[in-house]
């Protein structure tokens, strides 16, 4: 269910797996052994593994019009969310004492809530940054003003956002070769759109969506009382075709090695000319940073070259419609209805915006997460739950350690450093051991606008300030009332929040095969990411360092191309077919997660049978949890979206990972001839 990404830099998730039922169902299935309901035992398991298992559900299920996708992680949310607002209006009532956090917590959701303070304000909380726009005259003013915009706005909490709509972003992580510092790492940014292939791909949809985007430039402009709207869209356009010319791909973005380009300070102006790279970085508050790590070279050489060829009435455009799109949420409803518009019903098929009060929650959660977190985990993550998910993660490293001692393949050197690597993994269950202080951050109530934009200074100062603090391991990247889980190679590193580990993933009173199937998966998948192909990079310290022998990372790498082509092979469109290679450390932490629960699993049982449950055997058990850990829709267009920008696979054929698995031949009797048979010199085996 989740990983990492390496453009987000060593952190970073999947949107992930998808189990929901309907509210009512979801409550019996809690407590039930099997929803047998939600299958459908007319599909033999060896042709169609996702639709025997999810069938019934699939039939049944509709996506609500305020969801581009329907699945686990909906019905997670929506339960999360319901508690985190009750828990935030105890605080509101409670009537906190000024510069608390609980206050915080409820005057700015309340700010965000307060629609007629909002319309009331209209443009006016923005009027300072456009005037600073128009004021623009020259080069280095422009490069200030670009510089000033930057932010750690790189999102890692959703990794197929490979881009910044601001000129670059910025991460602060671990430092590849020299892990006991933290550095900054510069990403390519600049467009509005998911993903340069928005922009370049000749396709009749793609263009109707670049059509779609310069209406919705014009309309912004528009409402904002900005002459020309028509005229500056078509040039915003064009300026953001040109950066994404420039804009590595998704796969070359993945890439660690080809991401990890240290430069110092003096080779901007001569590798990078055209920006003024003095103005650019003094008002981005990093003229004292010596080292960067530019993730992207070509792109930001290339973005450089365009602020110095391209108009400077065309970057002041290109800014002043960012500054508005990006505030939109916060603004007038003509403003929150025409970014849905756009980036929701057109990008991601979504009928209609969710409630406000959900996107309340979602904005609070953003900018005061530990502090919501402290309140969520208080109320809904008990100390014994944790004491319950830290034992089944303990039974997976050893089942795992079991695994790479059983390896004929690998060399007892290698064997040696991938055991001292799972040594020191360091996995948090439920929330980190330390709480983010926010007694910094300055929340007003009824200026949604500008609590918005002091949280996000607040996180970039904050993010500023580890540039010269010793590398934490502990600190976790995820809230706890995130339903996600990551894994940090660098930090060699695991986050299971305690949203994420709860029914239907992971349930005290279900099997064990049922917990195993579902939520070890998941922590077998998380683990497996120290050791795929992207974490075998990383020693156990996280630098930067091949610790396998050539001929070790020859097998392995036959592997890993031979599940490249598996997935290749998968085509939800006609026109359009999963990439193996751009998904392909996703479903190595599949294949080997899957694998590695399972075995934990059979020691679990300490050689006793395991009981049948609905005229199922304790394998059957563990698979059909497996899959319908990934039951969920999605819509045509999100899908689209996602094969384009997701380090995922779609879940149905994440789901179909169990071929590669001997035990689920064994238990479902699955036969050549049969659609997903493989024959076991076909079967990948990472691990």
């Amino acid at each position: 269910m989740i990983s990492w990404n390496a453009l987000g830099l060593l952190a970073a998730i999947v949107a992930v797996a998808s189990i929901f039922c309907p509210p009512a169902h979801a409550q019996r299935a809690a407590s039930a052994p099997m929803d047998v309901q939600g299958m459908d035992l007319s599909v033999a398991p060896g042709d169609d593994f996702f639709g025997y298992v999810n069938g019934g559900w699939l039939k049944r299920t509709e996506i609500p019009d305020d969801r581009s996708s329907y699945g686990l992680d909906a019905s997670l949310v929506e339960l999360t969310d319901q508690r985190t607002v009750d828990l935030i209006g105890e605080a509101a009532r409670a009537n906190p004492p000024a510069g608390s956090d609980e206050r915080k917590i409820a005057d700015y959701y309340g700010a965000y809530m307060d629609e007629g303070a909002i319309e009331a304000a209209g443009l006016a909380p923005l009027a300072a940054a456009l005037r600073r726009v128009a004021a623009i005259a020259d080069a280095r003013s422009l490069a200030g003003e670009l510089g000033g915009e930057m932010r750690a706005d790189v999102d890692v909490m959703n990794d197929t956002r490979l881009h910044t709509d601001r000129l670059f972003g910025l991460w602060v992580a671990q430092d590849l070769d020299v892990p006991a510092h933290y550095t900054a790492f510069l990403i390519q940014g600049g467009l509005g759109m998911p993903d340069r292939d928005y922009y370049l791909d000749p396709s009749p949809a793609m263009a109707a969506i670049r059509a779609a985007y310069r209406t919705h430039i014009a309309a912004v402009l528009s409402l904002a009382g900005i002459d020309d709207p028509q005229g500056k869209a078509t040039a915003i356009l064009a300026l953001e075709r040109r950066i994404a010319r420039v804009h590595a791909s998704r796969t070359d973005s993945d890439q660690v090695r080809k991401g990890d380009n240290p430069w110092v300070r003096r080779d901007f102006e001569t590798r990078a000319p055209g920006l003024d790279w003095n103005a650019y970085f003094a008002a981005a508050r990093l003229a004292r940073q010596g080292r960067f790590i530019v993730w992207q070279p070509g792109a930001l050489i290339g973005i450089s070259a365009l602020t110095a060829s391209e108009p400077l009435a065309t970057w002041k455009a290109w800014l002043a419609f960012h500054i508005i799109d990006r505030a939109s949420p916060v603004l007038s409803k003509a403003f929150v209805d025409e970014h849905f518009a756009f980036y929701g019903r057109t990008l991601s098929g979504t009928p209609v915006i969710n409630e406000r009060w959900k996107r309340a929650v979602a904005a609070t959660n953003e900018a005061l997460g530990d502090a919501v977190g402290r309140l969520y985990v208080a109320r809904w993550f008990p100390p014994q739950a944790k004491a319950q998910v830290q034992a089944l993660v303990d039974n997976l490293i050893v089942a795992f350690g079991i695994r790479i001692d059983a390896l004929t393949w690998m060399a007892p050197q290698t064997k040696a450093r991938a055991k001292a690597k799972l040594a020191g993994l360091q996995v948090g269950v439920g929330y980190p051991d330390k709480w983010r202080d926010y007694s910094g951050l300055a929340v007003t109530s009824g200026d949604a606008l500008g609590n918005l934009e002091r949280a996000e200074m607040f996180e970039y100062r904050r993010n500023l300030g580890k540039l010269s603090a010793p590398v934490d391991r502990t600190e976790w990247v995820m809230t706890p009332q995130t339903v996600n889980a990551v894994n940090l190679p660098a930090m060699n590193a695991l986050n299971f929040p305690a949203a994420y580990l709860q029914p239907p993933l992971f349930d005290p009173a279900a099997s064990a095969a049922a917990n195993y199937g579902g939520i070890g998966a998941t922590i077998g998948h998380e683990i497996s990411h120290s050791f795929d192909d992207q974490g075998a990079l990383f020693d156990a310290s996280g630098r930067l360092a091949n610790w396998w022998t050539p001929g070790d990372f020859a097998h392995f790498q036959a592997s890993a191309a031979q599940l490249v082509r598996q997935f290749d092979a998968y085509r939800p469109f006609p026109d359009l077919a999963v990439s193996g290679a751009q998904t392909l450390s996703e479903n190595i932490a599949d294949v080997a997660g899957l694998a590695v629960s399972h075995d934990a699993y059979r020691l679990s049982l300490h050689g006793r049978p395991a009981p049948q449950i609905n005229g199922f055997t304790g394998d059957q058990q563990f698979f059909i949890a497996f899959g319908a850990s990934w039951r969920t829709k999605v819509r045509d267009a999100a899908l689209r979206q996602d094969l384009l920008t997701d380090g995922h696979a779609p879940a149905q054929y994440r789901a179909d990972t169990v071929r590669n698995i001997d035990g689920w031949y064994a238990a479902f009797d699955v036969k050549p001839g049969q659609t997903l048979y493989l024959e076991p010199a076909d079967r990948v085996r990472m691990w």
